[in-house]
């Protein structure tokens, strides 16, 4: 099973980024996937989740209003939109896959490599 994440980038603040997972080496059809993000020094934390079957999402407080979770089925791949991007999402972005997805990050299955995001002020 693999979670290939892309899409790092260094923006200004203000600005937008796409980053990508495609998971491979599994049938993803009844898992969900999602975005945490680690900041140096600081715990993993949720960002947004989707759920595979009514593709169900879920954001977290500081990701509502700006950021955009989505998959395309066909291609086993999950999409994180970010506008208006602040100093304070910097940091690195890891996609996971997990049945029960839900903002504790020790209780999801899979991890992509994760991809860093960077956003000057």
């Amino acid at each position: 099973v693999q979670l290939q994440a892309s899409g790092r980038g260094l923006v200004q603040a203000g600005g937008s980024l796409r980053l990508s997972c495609a998971a491979s080496g599994h049938t993803f059809s009844s898992y969900g996937m999602g975005w945490f993000r680690q900041a140096p020094e600081k715990e993993r934390e949720f960002v947004a989740a989707i759920s595979w079957g009514d593709s169900s999402t879920y954001y977290a407080n500081s990701a509502k209003g700006r950021f955009t979770i989505s998959r395309d089925a066909a291609k086993n791949t999950v999409y994180l939109q970010m506008n208006s991007l602040k100093p304070e999402d910097t940091g690195v972005y890891y996609c996971g896959a997990e049945r029960r997805i839900g903002p504790n990050p020790d209780l999801w299955d899979y991890w992509g490599q994760g991809t860093q995001v960077t956003v000057s002020s």
